[in-house]
């Protein structure tokens, strides 16, 4: 069980509500509900309403979406002090995405009326929240950049690199993933990460990839010759 004293430490380590006094994190504290989940286990469901967001105690969460014939796209990763569901809150639209749990995870979830009520006294914490939705709008353009126009093992090399801020060295993904994530086949996946592995970039047993050499693939994240 999360204590209140917990959750305002948790909530005063989010970029957004750093700059509240130790009063308003207590109000904000009081608000928050822990909601614990196993792995794997869904958050929430694209077009659910979006009566709750979140922020993340311990654990990770990924950010997906479901072609027209059931196929899995990543879009995004949470962990530690992120906030997920802000968006559709805000919009007071259906959740765009899926949030599902990576590993066990415990999370404060907010409802959506306490929090704006919230938002009307604090005008510091919704500029926070807009620096914050900024930021994921670049990320986001940066993607669609990178899809359009870089060779294929340079996309793959960044994604690589994204995934290992968030997770750590060790990345608990299959090769069909990285390719739905990087935008390409499972073919072309599985011969760049075979290359890689035999040059000591990266090691790899099923379903898991290990970064080696972050400086190599740095070079190859930015397009250098072949390293």
């Amino acid at each position: 069980m999360i204590s209140e004293t917990q959750k305002v430490e948790i909530l005063s380590r989010s970029f957004i509500f750093s700059a509240l006094t130790g009063e308003e994190l207590t109000g904000l504290a009081r608000m928050a509900i822990e909601r614990r989940f196993t792995a794997e286990q869904f958050i929430f469901i694209e077009e659910d309403a979006p009566d709750w967001f979140y922020i993340i105690a311990d654990g990770k969460v990924k950010a997906v979406k479901h072609t027209s014939l059931g196929k899995e796209i990543i879009i995004a990763f949470f962990g530690n002090g992120e906030m997920f569901g802000e968006v559709a809150v805000f919009e007071n639209k259906p959740y765009p995405a899926s949030a599902q749990a990576v590993s066990e995870t415990r999370l404060l979830g907010i409802r959506r009326e306490d929090f704006l009520s919230f938002l009307v006294k604090q005008p510091l914490v919704a500029l926070g929240i807009i620096n914050v939705l900024a930021g994921r709008l670049r990320e986001a353009q940066s993607r669609l950049r990178d899809l359009a126009g870089e060779r294929v093992e340079q996309r793959l090399a960044r994604m690589l690199l994204m995934l290992s801020a968030k997770l750590g060295a060790e990345l608990p993904f299959t090769r069909q993933e990285l390719s739905d994530m990087a935008g390409t086949t499972t073919e072309t996946t599985i011969r760049i990460l075979s290359q890689w592995k035999s040059r000591k970039i990266i090691g790899s047993v099923r379903g898991r990839i290990t970064i080696l050499d972050e400086t190599k693939l740095r070079l190859l994240a930015e397009g250098r010759p072949r390293v």
